[in-house]
């Protein structure tokens, strides 16, 4: 688990509106949270079962897809 070491600003109510990180660990939690996303894609593209499309295959279609929006 990561320690982290907020300062809330509170807004002119008293509720807290903002929080404030130093800059290390907002820096951290970012890469915590984009690994994440990467293992969460990783196990979605391992769950599909549909047939893999040849790296070239791929590019051309994305190249046709970019083509057709100009």
């Amino acid at each position: 688990m990561m320690n982290v070491h907020p300062q809330y600003i509170k807004d002119p109510s008293g509720k807290r509106s903002l929080v404030v990180l130093p800059a290390k660990e907002f820096d951290a939690m970012i890469e915590e949270l984009e690994m994440q996303e990467d293992v969460r894609l990783f196990d979605a593209a391992m769950a599909d079962r549909s047939t893999p499309v040849p790296i070239d295959e791929a590019f051309a279609q994305i190249e046709a897809k970019r083509s057709k929006r100009k």
